[in-house]
């Protein structure tokens, strides 16, 4: 029986971009179609080669494709600290599986024309999709959903006070996506905090599930783990990736969403990165360069996740790890 749903997952490959490919591949009624990967968390050929594992741990033989290894305009900056050298905590490993030759704007473009109502989901920095309308505009008529693991909706950043990382190293690629006309659906970084992270008695409950998927979940964010005590001074496992993974599952998880016009700073270093939703539906003067102006005129571009059942999505990640 042919699988309903169709979902290109474009990855930079961290530890919780592993937990959220397990989720997409575990899940019955999603067939993924192609991985993309991109330097972000790590390297170009880290990611894609993570990938390639992640894949032959859930028994997948779906395609990988090599993308961008930088951002469109500026130094690449990755995000190993938090993830460790090789993304996944050292738990990673060496796959059979060999990437593919075509480039991954080419086949993320291909596969948007090959199949109907192709829901994409973006986990990394946004340079794969931005490349991949810039080349073909008409791919955006063939994706029904674009979610997007990125940016911080009226709240603080991960690596600065205004930005979340995905976007902030790439932020040009972030603003032309947005502004695309493709369906964006941002869900925040703000929904792997607090209530949102695993709590220890979680973290334990998955190791209670005692199957290899859930030892590796928590293995390769050992790391991670570390990394958000020292940046938070909370104890938890925070996965934005699989949050936004959940939502693109099931898009009644997110329990509270409502269109606005976001853009996307690129000129400031001080808030470089920044989502800056328009939740008021203000016009502001269009002395301010028109951005405005036009925006209001063009209508409302992304969705934006408000709110999350933090139990739902829990449980989904628990029955994905089975």
């Amino acid at each position: 029986m042919e699988m309903s749903r169709k979902m290109w997952i474009d990855t930079d490959m961290g530890s919780d971009d592993a937990v959220a490919l397990i989720m997409a591949l575990q899940s019955e009624d999603i067939e993924v179609v192609g991985i993309s990967a991109l330097s972000g968390n790590v390297p170009l050929e880290q990611a894609t080669l993570n990938a390639r594992f992640i894949a032959e741990l859930c028994e997948s033989d779906v395609p990988v494709y090599a993308g961008a290894d930088k951002p469109l305009l500026r130094p690449y900056v990755d995000a190993t600290w938090f993830h460790g050298i090789d993304g996944l905590s050292g738990y990673g490993g060496i796959p059979q599986q060999k990437p593919e030759k075509a480039h991954a704007v080419d086949a993320l473009i291909a596969a948007s024309h090959q199949y109907e109502d192709l829901i994409l989901v973006t986990l990394g920095p946004l340079t794969n999709i931005a490349l991949a309308v810039a080349r073909d505009p008409s791919i955006i008529s063939n994706i029904s959903r674009c979610v997007v693991m990125g940016g911080a909706a009226c709240t603080y950043g991960n690596v600065t006070p205004a930005a979340e990382y995905n976007i902030w190293v790439d932020p040009d690629a972030a603003r032309m996506t947005f502004l695309s006309g493709l369906a964006v659906e941002m869900v925040g970084w703000e929904f792997c905090q607090g209530e949102f992270a695993l709590s220890k008695d979680e973290m334990e409950q998955v190791r209670n599930l005692d199957t290899p998927l859930a030892h590796f979940t928590l293995n390769c964010n050992e790391v991670a783990i570390q990394a958000y005590y020292k940046q938070t001074k909370h104890h938890g496992l925070s996965l934005p990736d699989p949050v936004a993974m959940a939502v693109a599952l099931d898009k009644t998880i997110a329990t509270d969403i409502s269109p606005h016009y976001v853009e996307i700073e690129t000129q400031s270093d001080l808030t470089r990165g920044i989502t800056l939703v328009d939740k008021l539906d203000v016009v502001l003067d269009s002395r301010n360069e028109n951005t405005w102006a036009q925006a209001i005129q063009s209508g409302k571009n992304v969705e934006v996740t408000w709110a999350i059942d933090s139990a739902r999505w829990k449980q989904m990640l628990y029955d994905s790890l089975l």
